[in-house]
C-alpha cells in the first residue's frame, strides 16, 4: 500500500535511518524536543529552524527533501585552484616564486596578471614537475622547525578542492589575508580545518574551510644552507644508541 504521507516526511525518515540515528538522537542534532516521531507519523511539519540544522549540520540539499531534485547533499565544494597560471616565454609551466615580502600582498593579488609579471619564475625539466602547475612559496619564521627553517623554499602542488587533499598533508594555504606553511588537518564535517605547527611551541590554529582561496601541497624544498656536521652528527647518534643498548644489555645480564 502507498503511503499517504508527504515526500519530505519519507525522505526525513530515511535520512535518519541512513545516519544511524534513532528518533531520540536525531531530535538532539536538530534541537527537537523529546523526538522525531510526530514528523515521521506526519503530526508535525519540518519547521525552517530544522531545515536549516540539516542544510548546516548535514549538508542535505533542501530540494531533495521535497522532491525536487535527485542531488541529495549541497555542493559544498571549495574551488582552491591557483587563479592565475603563468608560462615560461617556451611555453613550459613556470614556477613562480612568492618571498617573504611578496607574500604579504599574495592574497590581495590573486587575479592580478601585471602583478605575477614582476616575480621571478623559472621551469624544472624533470617528469615529477609536468602536467601539474606548481609554485614556489619562501618560508616564514621557525612555526615549521625542525621541517623548514626560515627563509627556505617549498615547492607547492596546486590542489584543486579541499577535498582532494590527504589529512595532515604540509601545505601552503592561502586565506583572505595571509599565506601560511602548516601541516593541514581536515575535520570530520569538511567545513574546518586545523593548520598545524611542526614546532611544538606554536598552537594548531582552527579557520573555516572557505577561508582559503589557494591551497598548495608541497612536494619539496630549497635551501641554501648545507650542514657540513650533519653526516658526523648522525654518526654520533647511531654511537650512543649502541652504547645506550649495550649498556641495557649489561643490566639485564646483572
Amino acid at each position: 500500500m502507498k503511503s499517504s504521507l508527504p515526500i519530505e516526511i519519507l525522505r526525513f525518515k530515511e535520512l535518519r535511518e541512513s545516519l544511524d540515528h534513532t528518533q531520540q538522537s536525531f531530535a538532539e542534532q536538530l534541537g527537537i524536543k523529546n523526538s522525531t516521531a510526530d514528523i515521521e507519523r506526519g503530526k508535525s511539519k519540518i519547521s525552517g529552524a530544522i531545515l536549516v540544522e540539516l542544510m548546516e549540520k548535514f549538508q542535505i540539499n533542501p530540494l531533495w527533501l521535497y522532491g525536487k531534485s535527485n542531488r541529495k547533499k549541497l555542493d559544498t565544494t571549495i574551488n582552491t585552484s591557483p587563479k592565475v597560471i603563468t608560462v615560461t616565454p617556451d611555453n613550459n609551466d613556470g614556477i613562480v616564486l612568492v618571498n617573504v615580502k611578496a607574500a604579504a600582498g599574495y592574497p590581495h593579488n590573486l587575479q592580478d596578471l601585471d602583478w605575477y609579471e614582476e616575480l621571478p619564475a623559472f621551469s624544472l625539466p624533470l617528469p615529477e614537475y609536468r602536467n601539474a602547475t606548481y609554485r614556489g612559496f619562501q618560508v616564514q619564521g621557525d612555526s615549521m622547525l625542525p621541517g623548514l627553517y626560515p627563509k627556505e623554499w617549498v615547492l607547492g602542488k596546486a590542489v584543486e578542492s579541499i577535498s582532494q587533499l590527504s589529512n595532515n598533508t604540509i601545505c601552503v594555504v592561502v586565506m583572505h589575508d595571509s599565506v601560511l606553511v602548516k601541516k593541514v588537518q581536515m575535520h570530520s564535517t569538511d567545513e574546518k580545518l586545523s593548520l598545524i605547527s611542526l614546532n611544538p611551541e606554536y598552537p594548531p590554529i582552527t579557520i573555516d574551510a572557505f577561508q582559503v582561496q589557494e591551497l598548495w601541497e608541497v612536494t619539496s624544498k630549497i635551501s641554501a644552507e648545507f650542514d657540513e656536521n650533519a653526516g658526523n652528527l648522525a654518526l654520533s647518534q647511531i654511537q650512543q644508541s649502541l652504547s645506550d643498548l649495550k649498556n641495557e644489555i649489561n643490566q639485564l645480564k646483572k
